[in-house]
């Protein structure tokens, strides 16, 4: 039968395809749940047991969830990378079902010796089970006594169904019928696959320098060696290189990517393939001369890491004319019928200085290719690789290279820019993306927030972790085009505190904003150009959000709350641009043992002060109804008191934004 005598069924974590097994990060706190019921009126339970991949296992009593629904859940924080096992077990609660009619009949006055016979009777079965602690046993069988014992007085008998004792059947429950379902497992990956705050930066825009007559000096790995420092002072993790190789000089682009390029374009990063230090051509495994050599690369990652930064590293699975691929292996382009190759689009924007790679005709030639390349950067130090347009390759592809890679070296990270239909972007993480660009870019108001972030944070994260980019060098929404400081705050405060995964490309700290027209991108585009930046002028000169960034990023570090995916909870305000959220994080899974809660409060309108309620779920917090509470606002370190319902102003031009923490404790 595979109904069982207690029905479990619509386990999760579970993914919509079963092909595919569930994920979660090291440190993630997961909720595993069940359906579990029977026929009539008896009481069921409902026990998640659990393996770690070191063998460990766990059993962790399910509670139930809303009234009426028959689902079940235990939360549980998965500390070990690995493929943990798991299943539910169904049972007869007959404890709960003895507590529950006691309770009414002798409460009634009706069958009052017989439930307590019974109850004594369950108690003496629970004590011929020698698993219990000698005890544990010893005190059951007095209580099984007490409730046969008429000389017992009768409020005292009666208390002895709700006796403090009957919590021994909580963790090991008496059962008689059981079903446990079939073994499930899920996939715990290394931390940084989950959390992380990510920051772009072209390393030739570091340190380059012009000249009088025009020509450029491109910066090295060297001189961008020198960023690292500020990057780790707003307290980024991971700083995400665009591609480093050679660039093509056949149909190389110019500014904002035009077609007629001066002789002292850089070209695009992305057209894959020219010439190396010494003349020949070179590809996906070399270095672009102008940035040094293998060995400046390598130094590179090393301060990084020194500074407790990941270098990630792009993965664009395309070649320039002058790439070796070209030449060396035509099937892997698509040849048109005028003897030319297919060059990429993206209507209506056109890369004629690009090939995309066409897997139809040496599928398993290009697999080995790039298992090659992918592990020519480990060799270097690179364990993240941000992969460019995922979505234009093969599904199977990104499977197969995802789970040999992995099989090297399980904490390899692929993050998948794949700007695309939802059936697509779930599927890439699905077979095996860790992490995923996402629609946030595009998502402003706070009808529009409220939906994406709920449906990343329940419905895709099993199997889908999203960073939020706030911008990247081909995004620039007319959010931040035309919503000043204040958009730029707003943007930064949501991504760093809703997702435990956000990024940002440089330039956002200095509030750049103006587009090519007619473009939702940068003018003067970094992609095609030089753009050296002064960071130190416009921090001094107060045109910079690099401070705040920090502040962001310490929050981050400080709260584990904010280290969740699925905990993010919406509460309501009485204006439509006031967003309300909380993360919530119990203290049994932090670090203190207290409770960490965090409410952001944000004015989504970036061009006025904002004056409303926001009315608080105190449940949602941990927080029982009616309760006051202090909140210190951790960027102003401002202190207030709050309740259910809370007066806030936002103004947009000075502080668009609260991130307030509930305080407990002695010290609150």
């Amino acid at each position: 039968m595979l109904a069982g005598r207690i029905p479990v069924t619509r386990l999760t974590p579970a993914l919509p395809d079963a092909r595919w097994r569930p994920k979660a990060f090291e440190g993630e706190v997961v909720p595993f749940r069940a359906t579990v019921f029977r026929e009539g009126h008896d009481q069921v339970g409902a026990m998640l047991v659990i393996m770690s991949p070191s063998g460990v296992e766990r059993r962790e009593r399910m509670a139930p969830m809303a009234p009426g629904t028959d689902r079940w859940e235990a939360k549980v924080l998965l500390d070990e990378v690995g493929e943990w096992r798991w299943h539910v077990t169904g049972f007869d609660d007959e404890i709960a079902t003895w507590r529950h009619d006691a309770a009414l009949k002798v409460d009634a006055g009706v069958d009052v010796e017989l439930m307590y016979e019974i109850g004594a009777r369950l108690i003496d079965r629970a004590v011929a089970e020698k698993t219990r602690a000698r005890a544990t046993r010893t005190k059951l069988t007095a209580l099984a006594a007490a409730l046969r014992d008429p000389a017992t007085s009768a409020a005292e008998r009666r208390a002895l169904v709700d006796h403090p004792l009957l919590a021994e059947f909580v963790g090991d429950p008496l059962t008689r019928l059981t079903t446990a379902s079939p073994e499930h497992t899920i996939l715990v990956e290394r931390r940084r696959a989950g959390v992380g705050s990510w920051y772009e930066f072209f390393p030739r825009s570091e340190g380059a320098k012009q000249f009088k007559d025009g020509r450029w000096k491109s910066g090295t790995f060297r001189t961008a060696m020198r960023r690292l420092d500020g990057v780790a002072a707003m307290g980024f993790d991971v700083v995400y290189l665009p591609p480093i190789h050679p660039i093509g000089v056949t149909n190389r682009k110019g500014p904002n990517n035009t077609l007629n390029p001066g002789p002292n374009d850089p070209g695009s990063p992305w057209a894959i393939g020219g010439a190396t230090r010494d003349g020949s051509a070179g590809g996906h495994d070399a270095v672009h001369p102008d940035l040094g050599t293998l060995a400046d690369f390598r130094a590179f990652v090393r301060r990084a890491n020194a500074l407790g930064i990941e270098v990630a590293l792009d993965l664009a699975l395309q070649a320039a004319p002058d790439h070796p691929w070209v030449a060396e292996h035509p099937a892997w382009f698509t040849q048109l019928p005028d003897g030319t190759i297919r060059y990429a689009e993206n209507p209506p924007k056109k890369y004629q200085d690009i090939y995309p790679v066409n897997f139809d005709d040496d599928p398993e030639g290009i697999l080995a290719e790039v298992l090659r390349i992918v592990r020519h950067w480990m060799k270097q130090g690179v364990r993240i690789f941000r992969v460019d347009n995922p979505h234009t390759k093969p599904l199977w592809f990104w499977e197969r290279l995802i789970a040999t890679i992995n099989a090297d070296d399980p904490g390899v990270v692929f993050l998948a820019e794949a700007f695309t239909r939802p059936a697509m972007m779930q599927a890439l993480a699905m077979v095996g993306f860790q992490q995923s660009y996402s629609y946030f870019t595009w998502r402003n108001t706070k009808e529009e927030l409220e939906e994406f972030l709920t449906s990343v944070s329940q419905d895709t994260a099993d199997f889908m972790r999203p960073n939020l980019f706030v911008n990247t060098p081909d995004i620039l929404t007319e959010y931040l085009q035309f919503g000043g400081p204040a958009a730029f705050t707003v943007r930064a405060t949501i991504a760093a505190t809703a997702a435990p995964l956000w990024g940002v490309y440089a330039g956002f700290e200095l509030f750049e904003s103006v587009a090519r027209p007619g473009a939702e991108e940068a003018i003067d585009n970094e992609k095609y150009e030089y753009k050296p930046r002064d960071f130190d002028a416009a921090e001094a000169e107060g045109r910079s959000l690099a401070l705040y960034l920090g502040i962001l990023n310490r929050i981050r570090s400080d709260h584990p709350a904010l280290g969740q995916l699925r905990n993010i909870r919406f509460h309501h305000s009485e204006d439509d641009s006031v967003l309300v959220y909380s993360k919530h994080l119990e203290g049994r899974f932090t670090p203190t043992g207290v409770d960490d809660t965090i409410i952001v409060v944000a004015n989504v309108d970036p061009h006025s002060v904002r004056e409303t309620t926001v009315h608080l779920d105190l449940a949602e917090i941990g927080l029982e109804p009616g309760a006051r509470f202090e909140v210190e606002d951790l960027v102003t370190g401002t202190v207030w008191e709050w309740g259910a319902s809370n007066y806030v102003r936002l103004d947009a031009f000075t502080r668009p934004a609260h991130i307030l923490h509930v305080r407990r404790g002695p010290h609150a």
